[in-house]
């Protein structure tokens, strides 16, 4: 019979599997007793056909998913992935995830794509649907199907905006003669000539900060990848780094934040800011983020190695570096020329061709 433990608004029932062994106690998670005990049939019933028949236990979306986020507490993107498990729960709460198949999940693309979510952000979503089953699998040793292989969709190529020289020197310009803009004509250099991203700038501390080896170090807590990595200063981030040195030693001395505000507690969030300055500069479309992509940019133009640049950034792989590559096309100019001063096949190309198979093309 169901019970009512302290603390718990919730009726809970202890059942013994008929096979005997430790009773298995559960909470029925509603309040209502008539609705408990029919649970408590149903799992009493279901434990029954696993022991005489060895059938698999049936296991509801709400089971996997909330297996998933236990196991994901200490995950940085925890509130992203609540976020999307959320979503996942909208269309799938109360679906037994042992029947899943491609048609659920194809029906799941058209519901989210029928409220104008784009593919990509589908495809996020589905990245946790397949993470989640994965877990279940792996983890738990739950015989589940996983049908969310094969069915990512196909996304645009990602979006790249960086501005030029020009337009950069003009937007720190229009930076700087905002309310406190210099620090946000600091954050923007530096940002251009390191290539970090907005809250690795924002949550960096002056501990961090080596002038002896004009270095940055980036705690894994404090970047997207986990990992902790070293950024170099050219002589111009250095620069901004003293400016906001003495700045700090002016306002606010023994905060920990290079960018701090003058009561010395961290400078969250400089987008409103930044977005005006983007508007006095006649600068469209244009984010914190694409700062980053514009120091990639450069470098990438000036003809910095992809693998240099991946570094630079703290890419986990090269893939996520070569959006940029169409930006270096002297690689592609060197790499043909080379093939040329090579290359010994000056015929036609069935020639060359037949060359090097040793015969001419058959009939079929």
């Amino acid at each position: 019979m169901p019970y009512k433990r302290p603390g718990s608004p919730y009726w809970w029932v202890s059942i013994t599997p008929p096979a005997g062994g430790k009773p298995i106690r559960r909470s029925t998670r509603t309040v209502d007793k008539r609705e408990a005990e029919a649970l408590e049939g149903q799992w009493r019933a279901q434990l029954f056909r696993q022991s005489a028949w060895g059938e698999e236990p049936d296991h509801p979306f709400e089971e996997v998913a909330a297996e998933f986020l236990l196991a994901s507490t200490n995950k940085r993107s925890l509130p992203d992935i609540k976020l999307r498990v959320g979503r996942l729960y909208d269309h799938f709460g109360g679906f037994s995830m042992n029947s899943l198949c491609g048609k659920d999940v194809r029906g799941f693309i058209d519901w989210r794509r029928g409220h104008g979510v784009t593919d990509s952000s589908i495809n996020r979503e589905l990245s946790i649907l397949a993470a989640m089953i994965n877990h279940a699998i792996v983890q738990l040793e739950w015989k589940l199907p996983n049908p969310v292989r094969g069915r990512m969709l196909r996304e645009p190529e990602g979006r790249v905006r960086w501005i030029t020289r020009a337009e950069a020197a003009r937007l720190m310009q229009k930076a700087e003669e905002m309310r406190e803009g210099d620090r946000l004509r600091d954050f923007i250099e530096l940002s251009l000539n390191t290539g970090c991203r907005k809250n690795e700038l924002l949550k960096l501390e002056w501990r961090r900060v080596d002038f002896n080896h004009n270095l940055i170090t980036l705690e894994s807590e404090d970047n997207k990848s986990a990992k902790r990595r070293t950024v170099p200063l050219n002589d111009v981030a250095a620069r901004c780094l003293k400016r906001r040195a003495s700045w700090i030693a002016k306002y606010c001395p023994g905060t920990p934040w290079v960018f701090s505000k003058r009561d010395g507690s961290r400078y969250m969030n400089p987008r409103n800011i930044f977005q005006a300055a983007c508007k006095a500069a006649s600068i469209k479309d244009f984010r914190i983020h694409d700062l980053r992509h514009t120091a990639a940019s450069w470098m990438v133009s000036e003809g910095v190695p992809l693998a240099d640049v991946k570094d630079v950034l703290g890419h986990s792989t090269i893939t996520m570096t070569e959006k940029y590559a169409h930006l270096a096309p002297h690689r592609a100019r060197d790499a043909v020329a080379k093939l040329q001063s090579q290359s010994t096949h000056t015929g036609r190309p069935v020639h060359a061709i037949e060359s090097l198979i040793g015969r001419k093309k058959r009939a079929v």
